[in-house]
């Protein structure tokens, strides 16, 4: 958590990067003080440090305070064990298997719950109203798109994925208010997807970005409509495809479609057992 408020740094307002190094100078103490002491304390207004909370996805204060705390008190144990070319496979098994692990549990850690409370209403609203969900990504976040398209698709809303930058212009060119636009990328650097996320706002569309903070892509995120699901990680990109990084996108989808699933009508579900039903048939050879 705290590497992930050193990332963000760039992207809050000078009085907010007062809090952010009041913080970051001493993390245990800033989740025992009361807000005054800590407005105090960073030269700012008490309104500034809660504005600093919700900069970075949580509800408030006491919010941020909880998950700070877990963070530093308790803490995930977590060791990023680089993988060399002189390493046997027994190593390599060991190596890859302990980094997703201990990705996951870090993110589990980091997660912002008031930023997946507002992506999951807003998609779920979008699903209710017949609106659209479009799902933006290349390359290896491509991939992660067409799982979210055929994880949301089932659920009976319009969902879409689009991994051409052409066609994500295209795509976000048509969007409207209350249609949704999830825009997935590890560095947050992709031209394609900074000019479909920017066409997005301009229409009205929610958008909201999973992506590393402090990122260009998560610095665009502004207000309740633009929602930043940051996920960040130490892999080495350099040394080998984007491994950890796929598996905490998946993961955030994961809790998006469960999250909207529970909030649309019961009527869906019986529309998934149907399906499920039907795809028995496809089967070849019974269990």
């Amino acid at each position: 958590m705290l590497e992930r408020i050193q990332a963000s740094l760039a992207g809050l307002s000078p009085a907010e990067q007062k809090v952010a190094r009041l913080l970051l100078a001493d993390p245990r103490s800033f989740t025992s003080l009361p807000v005054a002491r800590l407005a105090d304390q960073a030269e700012v207004s008490k309104p500034t440090v809660v504005r600093f909370c919700r900069s970075l996805g949580y509800a408030g204060l006491i919010d941020f305070k909880r998950a700070l705390a877990g963070s530093v008190n308790e803490g995930v144990p977590f060791v990023h064990r680089s993988v060399d070319e002189s390493d046997p496979p027994a190593d390599i098994v060991v190596k890859v298997i302990d980094n997703a692990v201990s990705a996951l549990l870090k993110y589990r850690a980091d997660a912002a719950p008031h930023a997946f409370e507002l992506a999951i209403e807003a998609l779920a609203s979008a699903g209710r109203s017949g609106r659209r969900i479009e799902f933006y990504g290349v390359g290896n976040s491509g991939i992660v798109a067409q799982d979210a398209q055929h994880k949301f698709f089932r659920l009976g809303v319009h969902a879409q994925s689009v991994s051409d930058g052409h066609i994500q212009v295209m795509s976000a060119t048509m969007l409207q208010p209350g249609d949704c636009a999830v825009v997935i990328s590890n560095s947050g650097r992709s031209r394609d997807l900074l000019d479909a996320a920017d066409i997005a706002r301009r229409k009205g569309a929610t958008t909201i970005l999973i992506t590393a903070s402090g990122s260009p892509l998560a610095l665009t995120a502004n207000g309740e409509q633009h929602i930043l699901l940051a996920a960040d990680h130490p892999e080495d990109h350099d040394r080998y495809s984007p491994m950890v990084s796929r598996l905490i996108h998946l993961v955030i989808i994961d809790i998006l479609t469960t999250g909207v699933a529970l909030r649309l009508p019961h009527k869906l579900r019986g529309t998934l057992r149907e399906i499920k039903k039907n795809l028995r048939t496809k089967r070849y050879a019974d269990a």
